[in-house]
């Protein structure tokens, strides 16, 4: 089964167009949106949810008024200034608590009780693409890596219950947590950046990410034609570190017309623009097969 991920290492590069314009022309495949703080890819595909889960992550402290003391040790112990105290009565402000559980251990009359809480929820739905998985974060709500691999572990299962060889993922900007749950173990990384000064210093920090797991990638670079020198400077780039350059997307309105839309560029248009995005689309399939291929090759050596 292969995987393919596209990702940056910053916002509002175009890697969500593209994923859905790589979805519709991959249809049908598994889609899964795997930016769990701010998905927008089921702003495109319209996704019918057919189930609908609870995501568990973490703990909160809670204290049993009737059973505390009013010691007052979970509010000397908490770093996250998290307990308050009105007319000797303790408790503990919710969005405050980190869920360290340093309370419940320390205190006295074991009066705090240490609950999982529900931060978020996840999705298994049906596109006109192909079955989608995606989830939401709740406000202010952390463990985004463990529903990233919730997640990519359920698209797995999926797809080998369907019978399905390929799953396409829009994975979140940035290199943290999310990221680095997203990208370990997948087939090919597809690294989406802009000729600018952040975009490429964005890329070099996604790209050493993606070396670290001995995660195949290329990059594609958007908007190309806002900056010949950083184009060249980027392709540099990656020779010097054995990235694939996938190609260059020129800027184009026609984005943003299909994304008002609610379209995959390459369903709203026919054009030059798209006919460019399924070049790139073909040079991802030969590539990522030729790397599995020599990964193939290598181990039975």
């Amino acid at each position: 089964m292969h995987e393919i991920i596209v990702i940056s290492g910053k916002g509002g590069t175009g890697k969500t167009s593209l994923t859905a314009a790589f979805a519709h022309m991959a249809s049908p495949v598994l889609i899964c949106d795997l930016d769990v703080d701010a998905p927008d890819l089921h702003l495109l595909l319209q996704p019918e949810n057919t189930e609908t889960h609870g995501f568990t992550g973490g703990h909160s402290a809670l204290i049993d008024p009737k059973t505390c003391t009013g010691c007052g040790t979970c509010r000397e112990m908490c770093r996250y200034d998290a307990v308050s105290e009105n007319n000797g009565t303790y408790c503990i402000e919710p969005l405050r608590c980190e869920g360290c559980g340093v309370c419940v251990t320390f205190c006295p009359a074991e009066a705090i009780a240490f609950p999982e809480k529900e931060c978020g929820r996840w999705f298994s739905s049906e596109t006109r693409f192909g079955p989608m998985m995606h989830a939401q974060l709740y406000a202010a709500e952390e463990n985004s890596g463990k529903l990233v691999a919730l997640l990519r572990t359920k698209a797995r299962q999926k797809a080998e219950a369907l019978g399905m060889e390929l799953i396409l993922s829009d994975g979140p900007p940035g290199i943290g947590c999310p990221v680095i749950s997203s990208l370990s173990g997948v087939s090919y990384a597809v690294l989406v950046t802009e000729p600018t000064p952040s975009g490429r210093h964005d890329l070099e920090r996604v790209a050493s990410l993606a070396r670290h797991f001995q995660v195949p990638a290329g990059v594609i670079i958007n908007k190309s034609d806002l900056n010949e020198n950083e184009c060249s400077v980027i392709e540099d780039f990656c020779r010097q570190q054995e990235l694939d350059v996938i190609g260059r997307l020129p800027f184009d309105p026609v984005i943003t017309h299909a994304m008002v839309h609610g379209k995959a560029v390459t369903e709203w248009d026919s054009g030059v623009f798209s006919a460019r995005i399924r070049e790139l689309w073909n040079r991802i399939c030969e590539v990522a097969a030729c790397r599995k291929n020599m990964d193939h090759t290598t181990i039975n050596n």
